[in-house]
């Protein structure tokens, strides 16, 4: 059986070459655009999962992207060490933004204090 030409419509692999070159060269949209593509015809494809995770518009959507990943393959270590490495920064910025409340409410105390201090010596 021939094989029928195919065009200008790229195959599966070119198609994912070109939104790597295109997501290399900035432009997000076009390169979402044709990995979306790609992975209609290949739900599983983790490559294109990784690229529309570092793609991805926000923190939630990349953490979709990657636990996607890790549906199709649970060792996948790239995506465990992004997700890790995600969950250390929420993390750090918690802490941090505990430690602020926890030396503001020690201030408030202590200036507290040293006004009942200042009052009863009065």
């Amino acid at each position: 059986m021939a094989r029928q030409p195919q065009g200008n419509t790229p195959n599966r692999e070119e198609m994912f070459n070109m939104a790597v070159e295109a997501a290399e060269r900035g432009n997000r949209q076009s390169a979402r655009m044709m990995f979306a593509q790609v992975l209609r015809q290949d739900r599983r494809d983790t490559r294109v999962m990784m690229w529309l995770a570092k793609l991805a518009k926000d923190a939630d959507e990349r953490r979709q992207w990657l636990n996607r990943v890790l549906d199709v393959n649970p060792n996948h270590e790239q995506a465990i060490a992004t997700l890790d490495r995600m969950d250390y920064q929420d993390k750090a910025k918690r802490n941090v933004m505990f430690f602020r409340v926890a030396i503001g409410a020690y201030m408030a105390i202590v200036l507290l204090l040293g006004l009942i201090v200042l009052l009863v010596a009065l």
